[in-house]
């Protein structure tokens, strides 16, 4: 079976070589530069041209043709194919995908998931059908164990600025100028596909402290891992960790601490800090 997915899972190359996954890139240009391969060098290099420049970074989804390349390579060696794509509600990415199956003519033996989900945890999704696949599942199995995945995972995190909300056309540039002076901090979280708005807080601890209360709204599954977010500045990402096993006991050496890579952290900006964990029950969407 081939697995194949974009570069919103935020999955290092080498990982996914590892992994036996297949990952395509969403093209990011930022001025001369293309960000399109994950690798812990190219994420960090990103967010300090982030912090440096003034511009904003291009994006572009993957084009039909890259994903009929591995179909055609799928349909020669007789493989089924399960495409795991970064959100319909961010990203075209999921319509190039089903275009490209019906110009491959093997679309009985494609499959492609909308994830609803972005960076850690459409990588969960993967990781997840990579560990089925190898456990010798087939496509029909495995679809079910995502979508609980899908429907459970919560992910949510708080802004370190509103400017790079301002630089990718969210906001008003007022209201982020505005913000940034008052010290707000936007909380965000990915509902049904779409990143949403869930509160706003007056500095970075009233933010980590809004995301334990997220947290503690949920009851947690410690079937899978929790994961810490970050976008350039890993040492928020541990003291926030710190702060949740001191509160909920949580075993640290089980926790994982993962960058959040350019294809959304352009649009949060470096400092932000985030969390994600399945919940035992649905995560409702308001």
């Amino acid at each position: 079976m081939m697995i194949i997915t974009d570069t919103a899972s935020d999955l290092f190359e080498d990982e996914a070589a590892h992994m036996n996954v297949h990952v395509l890139p969403l093209d990011i240009r930022f001025g001369e530069e293309n960000f399109n391969h994950n690798t812990q060098e190219t994420f960090n290099r990103f967010y300090q041209m982030l912090d440096e420049r003034d511009d904003f970074p291009a994006t572009s989804q993957p084009a039909p043709e890259r994903y009929c390349e591995l179909y055609r390579q799928a349909k020669e060696a007789g493989e089924e194919a399960l495409v795991i794509t970064l959100s319909g509600a961010l990203s075209g990415t999921v319509e190039s995908a089903r275009m490209a199956a019906k110009l491959a003519e093997y679309e009985d033996h494609i499959t492609i998931m909308d994830s609803r989900h972005a960076i850690s945890s459409l990588r969960m999704m993967v990781e997840r059908a990579v560990e089925l696949r190898d456990e010798g599942k087939t496509i029909p199995e495995i679809l079910p164990e995502l979508e609980y995945l899908r429907d459970h995972i919560r992910i949510c995190g708080v802004l370190g600025k509103m400017e790079y909300l301002k630089r990718g056309g969210r906001i008003p540039a007022t209201l982020a100028t505005v913000g940034d002076l008052l010290n707000i901090k936007p909380v965000v979280a990915v509902a049904d596909g779409a990143v949403e708005s869930i509160g706003k807080v007056h500095g970075i601890k009233a933010g980590e402290k809004f995301l334990r209360k997220e947290f503690a709204k949920h009851p947690y599954n410690p079937d899978f891992p929790i994961s810490f977010l970050y976008s350039g500045q890993i040492e928020l990402a541990e003291e926030f960790a710190d702060s949740m096993v001191k509160e909920f006991r949580i075993d640290k050496s089980e926790a994982r601490w993962l960058q959040i890579g350019p294809t959304i952290g352009a649009h949060l900006g470096p400092g932000c800090v985030g969390l994600m964990f399945v919940s035992k029950e649905p995560i409702e969407v308001h």
